[in-house]
C-alpha cells in the first residue's frame, strides 16, 4: 500500500527547501541498511539541490555498509562529539529517519531535543514518539527507505532519483525485508523496486556487496553459532542462540557481525520463534524473530525494554545473559498455545 503523506505538510517541507539550508540527517544508534540507505539517499538527494547536508550517525555501522554513496562523509556521534553537537546546534533543519523515539539515538539526542531546528520524522516502527514538528510515521511500510522514496517524488520529479539515491534505496528494502521475502513486501514495494532498478541501482551488485562480504573472522563466528550455541526446544518450537562478550573477543567481533544471525535459528524446520542473546558491556541485547502469525512484538516490549515489528522486535537486558536466559525460558509456557497449538490440544 502507498502511503499517504499529508500534502500540505508535504507544501511547507517543499517550500522550505527552495532555499539553501544547513540539514543534519540521522538515525538510530547501530544503523542497520535501511538506516544507512535511507540517511544517505536523502543525503544524495538534498547535496543535489544545492543544501549543505551532513550525516550524523550516534555510533558506528557494519562495514558492508561502507560503499554506499556518501558514505565518507558521515560524522560518528561517538568518535566527534564536539563537532556533531556544533553542527546540530547550527542547523536549520534535521531529518529523524527510522527511529520512533528520541531514545534510539542515545547520547545524540540531547543535542537533536535542544535544537531549534526544524525536525522530519520518517519512520516505519510502532508508536511513534511526536518529539519532531512533522511526523511521517507508517508502521505497515517495509522499510524506511520505501518511505524516502515517496517523500522525494513528494517534493520533486522522478527524476529526483538519481543512481546515487537509487542504490541506497535498493539497500534498505532489500534489507529490512530479508531480501523481499517478508510479508511487509507488497506489490507497490516491488514498483519501488523496479523503479529504483530503473534508475540505477544494480540489484546484484548490491547483493554482493551486503551479503557477499563478510570476513573470514565472522564467517567462523557463525558457525560457532550454529554448532555450538544453537538450542533447540522442539516443545515451544522455539530456538535461541546466547553469545558471550568473550566470544565476541575470540572472534574479533565488528559492528555488524551478528546481524542476521538470528534468522539462521528462525530457519529451521518447525521453529516459529527465535531469539538471539549478545552479551555486551553492562547491557544484553537481544533480537527476536517469528514467523506466521505469532508476534514477539509485546514479549519484546513487555518483558525486554524493547519493541519493533510483528515478526521481528528487539530488546535488552541489565542482568546477566544467564539471567536473562532463564527469564525467556520462563516465559515460554505462557506461551505454548500461540506457539505450539497442536501439543496443547
Amino acid at each position: 500500500m502507498v502511503p499517504h503523506f499529508d500534502q500540505n505538510q508535504i507544501l511547507k517541507i517543499k517550500e522550505f527547501l527552495t532555499v539553501s539550508r544547513r540539514i543534519v540527517i540521522t538515525t538510530h544508534h547501530k544503523p542497520d541498511g535501511d538506516a544507512m540507505g535511507s540517511s544517505l539517499a536523502l543525503y544524495q538527494y538534498l547535496v543535489g539541490r544545492g543544501h549543505q547536508v551532513t550525516v550524523i550517525t550516534p555510533s558506528d555501522y557494519p562495514d558492508f555498509l561502507d560503499w554506499m554513496p556518501g558514505n565518507d562523509n558521515v560524522i560518528n556521534f561517538e568518535y566527534h562529539q564536539a563537532k556533531a553537537k556544533q553542527i546540530t546546534e547550527n542547523a536549520e533543519l534535521i531529518f529523524c529517519l527510522d527511529f520512533n523515539t528520541a531514545s534510539r539515538v542515545e547520547k545524540f539526542a540531547d543535542s537533536i531535543l535542544a535544537s531549534k531546528a526544524l525536525k522530519i520524522l520518517i519512520d516505519h516502527h510502532l508508536d511513534p514518539e511526536f518529539f519532531c514538528d512533522y511526523t511521517f510515521s507508517f508502521p505497515t511500510s517495509c522499510a524506511t527507505c520505501e518511505l524516502v522514496y515517496y517523500f522525494i517524488l513528494g517534493i520533486d520529479s522522478p527524476e529526483a532519483i538519481t543512481r546515487p539515491v537509487a542504490e541506497c534505496l535498493y539497500t534498505g528494502i532489500m534489507t529490512d525485508t530479508g531480501s523481499f521475502r517478508f510479508a511487509s513486501m507488497t506489490a507497490d514495494t516491488h514498483m519501488v523496486v523496479a523503479a529504483l532498478m530503473r534508475a540505477g541501482a544494480s540489484n546484484f551488485s548490491i547483493h554482493e556487496n551486503i551479503y557477499d562480504n563478510f570476513s573470514l573472522d565472522r564467517t567462523r563466528f557463525l558457525g560457532h553459532c550454529i554448532k555450538e550455541k544453537l538450542v533447540v526446544l522442539p516443545e515451544y518450537k522455539t530456538a535461541y542462540i546466547s553469545i558471550t562478550k568473550e566470544e565476541l573477543k575470540q572472534f574479533n567481533h565488528h559492528s555488524g557481525d551478528t546481524e542476521g544471525i538470528v534468522n539462521f535459528a528462525l530457519g529451521i524446520k518447525g521453529i516459529r520463534m527465535a531469539a538471539f542473546f549478545c552479551e555486551r558491556d553492562h547491557l544484553i541485547k537481544i533480537s527476536f524473530r517469528s514467523k506466521d502469525d505469532f508476534s514477539v512484538k509485546e514479549l519484546a516490549k513487555n518483558h525486554f525494554s524493547g519493541g519493533g515489528h510483528r515478526n521481528a522486535a528487539g530488546g535488552r537486558s541489565v542482568d546477566t545473559l544467564d539471567n536473562t536466559i532463564t527469564k525467556f525460558l520462563a516465559l515460554l509456557p505462557e506461551l505454548k498455545k500461540e506457539l505450539n497449538p497442536e501439543a496443547t490440544q
